[in-house]
């Protein structure tokens, strides 16, 4: 029997995002697996739940079973399905199923059944805020933006995610505040909506019908007027509208559906399975879009995607910056053993994920393809990792404010 010997947590920013990085090591020399543990706003608190609890809980234990340490581990703390536990949860469980990957000599995706595709397709970013004012950066304009859509479909890019404002907002200008508000990110709602259209409609009439064209609301508006902008982009076709309410506000997905056929993914903040249950099994969504680290790892995402397909819901996994090379990679393992993958989000990798994490997936004509080494086929380089450390500095954009003052969903 094989048991788990040490477990270890890594903080490492190389493209300047904090990612955390799980290791398991085992009784057998040299055999070790590595996880995603990455909660980028809040990496110190997982960095300490899986050194001064996962640790103690599991070291010993054999690492073949890996559905009984998820769940062990899972109820261990009583309370459960919070972002600390879940991303301290999923970083042992991706390092276990790498273990596993690398016993039985297959890639992850054949552990899973194999694949049903050679490559997952990918959507990239474009728009946003341009960052030439130092204060709060600069809204791009339309030929800055034609700049960057050429330039993903120069790559093979077919699939863009088109922004008009950073996270589903547009800021407000210092005159609009009223006197004494609090410092912070301001954007104006109702500019952000009519702006957004504007600018989707722009890309469609450029561009025509063969762009596949994204949208992220960021939970950034009222439950009415996220109804009405549903509506309002419907004439643009749109591959799918994400986050468009809150989970707080997911009784709502009842009235978009009864008022557009505007595709709709949601499920990035999503915890805990009660968030989208009533999502998938009414048929209220058409894309479950969780961070997989946050919902605890490979093994319960494998569970939710199968759930989806049952439901005719497609996965559209979370894969920012702040994922891991080893979490993006877990990612595309599942978007290639899945029959109902839909698109995978890409942030790219610079020079520093590169060195430290070898083996990363590539960006290939619009595809991301994974190597063919077992288990996740990405590695850690501890020394490199040391390079790079992380800021403590807490986020603004999680912070956003309307243009009275009043604090935002982000």
């Amino acid at each position: 029997m094989i048991t788990i010997r040490d477990i270890k947590a890594f903080c490492t920013a190389p493209d300047r995002i904090p990612l955390v990085v799980v290791k398991v090591e085992t009784s057998e020399p040299g055999l070790y697996g590595l996880g995603c543990a990455t909660y980028t706003q809040r990496f110190l608190t997982v960095k300490d739940c899986v050194e001064n609890y996962m640790k103690p809980l599991l070291v010993g234990k054999d690492v073949s079973r890996i559905e009984d340490i998820w769940q062990m581990a899972n109820v261990s703390p009583y309370w459960r399905n919070g972002p600390i536990l879940n991303n301290a949860l999923s970083g042992v469980d991706e390092a276990l199923w790498d273990i596993k990957g690398k016993m039985a000599n297959m890639p992850l995706y054949d552990l899973l059944g194999g694949k049903v595709r050679e490559a997952a397709a990918v959507y990239r970013h474009a728009g946003a805020i341009s960052t030439t004012n130092p204060k709060y950066g600069k809204l791009v304009t339309f030929d800055e933006l034609d700049e960057q859509i050429d330039k993903y479909l120069a790559e093979g890019v077919r699939y863009i995610r088109i922004q008009y404002g950073r996270y589903g907002g547009v800021h407000a200008l210092d005159d609009v505040k009223p006197e004494g508000a609090c410092e912070g990110v301001y954007y104006d709602p109702r500019r952000y909506m009519r702006e957004t259209v504007q600018t989707i409609a722009h890309v469609r009439e450029k561009y025509g019908d063969e762009l596949e064209l994204l949208h992220d609301v960021h939970e950034r508006l009222e439950a009415i007027d996220a109804v009405r902008l549903a509506k309002e982009l419907e004439p643009y076709n749109l591959f799918y509208l994400e986050d468009l309410l809150a989970p707080e506000q997911v009784d709502w997905f009842r009235n978009i559906r009864s008022q557009t056929t505007t595709a709709i993914a949601m499920g990035e903040l999503f915890n805990n399975p009660n968030e989208w249950m009533t999502l998938i099994k009414e048929r209220l969504i058409d894309f479950i879009r969780v961070h997989i680290s946050q919902i605890g790892g490979l093994t319960p995402a494998r569970k939710l995607q199968i759930l989806c397909e049952n439901f005719s819901v497609r996965t559209a996994w979370h894969g920012p910056g702040d994922v891991s090379p080893i979490g993006h990679a877990v990612n595309v393992h599942l978007d290639l053993a899945s029959w109902n993958f839909g698109i995978q989000e890409w942030a790219g990798f610079g020079e520093g994920c590169k060195e430290v994490f070898p083996g990363c997936p590539e960006l290939r004509n619009g595809y991301v393809y994974l190597n063919d080494k077992p288990g996740i086929g990405v590695d850690f380089d501890e020394k490199a990792a040391e390079k790079y450390p992380c800021s403590t500095n807490l986020p603004t954009w999680t912070n956003a404010r309307r243009p009275d003052g009043t604090l935002a969903r982000p």
